[in-house]
């Protein structure tokens, strides 16, 4: 198999491609929230809310695009029509944003886009990151280093993204906020031709046949017949659809009271936790299976956690950059838009220095488990909005902080993202039977889904003058009171993660 720099050509090609959606992706990110504040005139209460609730179901709808690609249209087919429905997606909010004017009508414009880029995000992001492990022996030792390969692709195009679509849609002007829409749209049109253009050359196993196609008919047949008679001789299934049934009318039941009926938060939510049951009712699954997928969920669990507090970098934080924080460098002022491109600045710097890092410390013997990883990635989280909250600390609402005060916060969050995020698409590609491949890819996606309505939700509680926000009792007044809640949230989870990771590594069974 043809290779480059020790990797097979095929990453490259799945880098290029993971480079020029997400570019799309976070080109759109990165003036959203001002858009809907500045052009659409939300208020931020509401802005944050639908933020939340787009974000949420970007991740959720991979675990559906998962499975429809594990099971009927086959990777490629899944990566084609995804890139198209983006593509549609921001087409749409370019219309949106060319009829302000026209407010009811702008304002179904939005919705109809954010509804496109939220299916063919569902069909896309869990079978091009399933790609990357296909591309090596399941004992490959290289997968971990091509995970943080990918990685950089995928924090190449996000940090392209804001400065040319910042640059031309943040201008002061709300009319143009469509021109950073357009840009994003043309862009996800490259990702179609570089991935149909190149796809047979490069998409290769080990053993030299193509990834990703769809099952020929005769195969297909096989299949189906065998996952029949697997239903049909399945004694437990009345059982688990019974469990799955009331589980589902429990949850939903208990999230539409306590959410007060916001039906987005009631599916994630609920999702977030029936989905997983279900791949645990498998009948198929050995013990040694079962204790992996749980590390899978329990990992999980506390990357909701890190999430809600990273993903505020879309919302709360673009609303911090451009309200309190001194942008003025040299007498010229910096789009409150640019700065979303600090993290994946700084991430390409460090995917380089962090697994040098990690080798390191394997010589050594030294290097901590993935478990470990994901923890002091929560601690590093932690530590970035303790930074920002001395710089915040005291400072009256409508003062603006100096820049190197949100510059620090993105540059330690970076440190940890690279402990955690890389290393936790790795251990799901690791730790994962072969037959739920993009189906776990997608449960994986299910958590950070969570937890970015999740942020959504800690985004509406950003304070604004004359708006009382309460969380627990407690008042949230200043950006001092807001920041400490990721403080304290971020620094729990870690602790219970480190004291957790011992009895981890055990249930991993082997897989480092």
């Amino acid at each position: 198999m043809s290779t480059f720099k020790g990797h097979p050509k095929g990453l490259y090609l799945i880098f290029a491609t993971s480079t020029a959606e997400r570019f799309s992706y976070y080109g759109m990110r990165a003036i959203f929230i001002l858009f809907l504040t500045q052009a659409l005139m939300f208020d931020k209460e509401l802005a944050t809310s639908v933020y939340g609730s787009y974000t949420g179901l970007v991740y959720l709808t991979p675990l559906i695009g998962g499975y429809i690609a594990d099971k009927y249209w086959g990777i490629r087919r899944s990566i084609f029509w995804g890139a198209v429905l983006m593509g549609a997606g921001q087409f749409f909010l370019f219309a949106s944003a060319s009829m302000l004017e026209t407010v009811q009508l702008s304002h179904w414009l939005m919705y109809g886009g954010l509804t496109l880029l939220i299916l063919g995000n569902g069909c896309f992001k869990p079978t091009v990151a399933s790609l990357v492990g296909q591309l090596y022996e399941p004992s490959d030792k290289r997968i971990d280093a091509a995970y943080t390969i990918f990685y950089m692709g995928v924090n190449v195009g996000a940090f392209m993204a804001p400065l040319i679509c910042g640059y031309f849609g943040e201008t002061g002007n709300p009319h143009d906020f469509k021109w950073g829409f357009l840009i994003a749209a043309f862009v996800i049109l490259l990702t179609i031709v570089l991935f149909e253009t190149q796809k047979n050359k490069y998409l290769i196993s080990p053993s030299g046949e193509p990834l990703g196609i769809i099952p020929d008919a005769k195969a297909g047949k096989k299949h189906e017949e065998e996952t029949a008679n697997l239903i049909k001789g399945d004694s437990h299934l009345l059982r688990n659809v019974c469990i799955l049934g009331l589980l589902t009318l429990v949850l939903g039941t208990f999230f539409y009271e306590w959410l007060d009926g916001d039906w987005i938060s009631v599916g994630i939510f609920t999702a977030c936790i029936v989905f997983p049951v279900t791949i645990l009712l498998d009948s198929s699954l050995t013990k040694i299976e079962r204790d992996r997928i749980f590390v899978i969920y329990i990992i999980a669990f506390f990357v909701i956690f890190f999430w809600a507090a990273y993903e505020q970098a879309g919302a709360s934080l673009t609303l911090f950059a451009a309200e309190q924080t001194d942008r003025v460098i040299l007498g010229w002022e910096m789009p409150a838009s640019w700065i979303q491109s600090f993290n994946p600045f700084f991430v390409v710097i460090l995917a380089y220095i962090m697994p040098t890092f990690w080798s390191f410390l394997s010589k050594k013997k030294m290097e901590p488990s993935s478990p470990t990883k994901q923890a002091i990635g929560l601690l590093l989280l932690s530590l970035g909005y303790l930074f920002i909250c001395f710089g915040v600390n005291g400072v009256q609402p409508g003062v603006k902080v100096n820049l190197m005060w949100l510059t620090g916060l993105y540059f330690i969050h970076t440190m940890g993202e690279i402990a955690l995020s890389p290393i936790g698409l790795s251990m799901v590609n690791k730790l994962t039977p072969a037959r739920f491949a993009s189906l776990m890819m997608g449960l994986w996606y299910l958590s950070i889904a969570t937890a970015n309505k999740f942020a959504g939700m800690l985004g509406g509680l950003y304070p604004e003058a004359g708006k009382v926000k309460l969380l627990l009792g407690f008042r949230i007044e200043n950006m001092y009171d807001f920041f400490v809640i990721f403080v304290i949230m971020s620094g729990i989870a870690s602790v219970i993660l480190f004291l957790l990771s011992k009895k981890l590594q055990k249930m991993m069974h082997g897989v480092e």
